[in-house]
């Protein structure tokens, strides 16, 4: 197994745009030609758009982009200029008068970092598509990470900043990687050494306290702490499966969020895994699934570990460990 970079992914494309004064943005992956995608939900308060396509029993067996954004409900409105880029292009299904482009997105909250009156839109979600064409993905403050942050179960006062982070691995012709806008209520730990790399700051906001052990002491609490999360990724693969294996692939990468996000999949984060396949190379689902949990859990640590301090909100360098 061989790491290699998330642009090296054959058949995708991968594009951000962000606002950064106002800490918000897109990410949007687009297919080169068609994908087969699945999803796993998990959260219990996802943003998302047409997420229903991608059931097995859904007519259409493939869509054409991914987007993942800030800005809430809001900000879903980033996938109109992604509608409008593919349709000035004659990419989509032929329905005669037009094409018609099938795109899911799904989004993170960040209204509370900075301006909440600025949200993806049409025109963010059109430059992130022009900016594919170039393949401007970077890690870190950028795209649906821009106003990503952790550590968020005492509110805004004690998180820190996160961002969005990639990975990307080899094993012989199969290529697999894994995008994540690290948007967690919780900690993140880096499951290759066990030790908390983000999360609830202390009162002096110089180290960290645990999440997990602050929600036993409020057990007794009825405010359940901050409800405005989310972690949203996807795995792109080139090896060739259809939406109801890459549904099951989805929900085997979750176990690489449990890997480095504690607590996870609560009823206050919408933690969201896609799955995207645009390729012909034959795989093992099974081997797929259990890689891309891996490339997740790499991808988180990337996330966190490519961030800055901005905002206000102290990010992984400028925490001494």
């Amino acid at each position: 197994m061989k790491q290699i970079g998330i642009n090296d992914i054959k058949g995708f494309r991968i594009g951000q745009a962000e606002n950064a004064e106002a800490a918000t943005g897109c990410t949007v992956i687009l297919a080169e030609g068609e994908m087969a995608a699945g999803v796993d939900v998990r959260g219990g308060g996802p943003a998302s758009r047409e997420c229903e396509l991608l059931r097995p029993f859904s007519t259409t067996p493939t869509i054409h982009a991914l987007v993942l954004g800030g800005g809430s409900t809001f900000g879903l409105g980033a996938t109109d200029g992604v509608l409008q880029y593919l349709e000035e292009r004659g990419i989509g299904y032929d329905m005669g008068v037009t094409h018609i482009p099938l795109i899911c997105q799904s989004d993170i909250f960040d209204l509370t970092v900075g301006d909440p009156m600025v949200r993806p839109d049409r025109a963010m979600g059109y430059q992130a598509c022009v900016n594919a064409e170039k393949r401007n993905y970077r890690d870190g403050n950028y795209g649906a990470g821009c106003g990503a942050t952790v550590g968020k179960y005492l509110g805004m006062d004690y998180s820190m900043k996160s961002g969005i982070g990639s990975a990307a691995v080899q094993i012989g012709d199969v290529q697999l990687g894994a995008i994540v806008a690290v948007n967690a209520i919780g900690d993140i730990y880096d499951p290759e050494t066990g030790k908390m790399i983000a999360g609830l700051l202390t009162e002096d906001k110089k180290s960290f306290r645990s999440t997990e052990q602050v929600m036993y002491e409020m057990a007794e609490n009825k405010n359940k702490g901050f409800v405005a999360n989310t972690t949203i990724g996807a795995i792109l693969t080139n090896a060739v499966f259809d939406k109801a294996r890459l549904s099951k692939i989805a929900s085997m990468t979750h176990n690489g969020y449990a890997r480095c996000i504690r607590p996870v999949h609560t009823s206050l984060d919408g933690d969201t895994i896609y799955a995207l396949s645009n390729g012909t190379v034959q795989a093992d689902m099974d081997m797929v699934g259990t890689l891309a949990a891996q490339v997740m859990s790499m991808a988180i640590v990337t996330a966190v570990k490519s961030a800055v301090g901005a905002y206000g909100f102290p990010a992984y360098g400028d925490i001494n460990l």
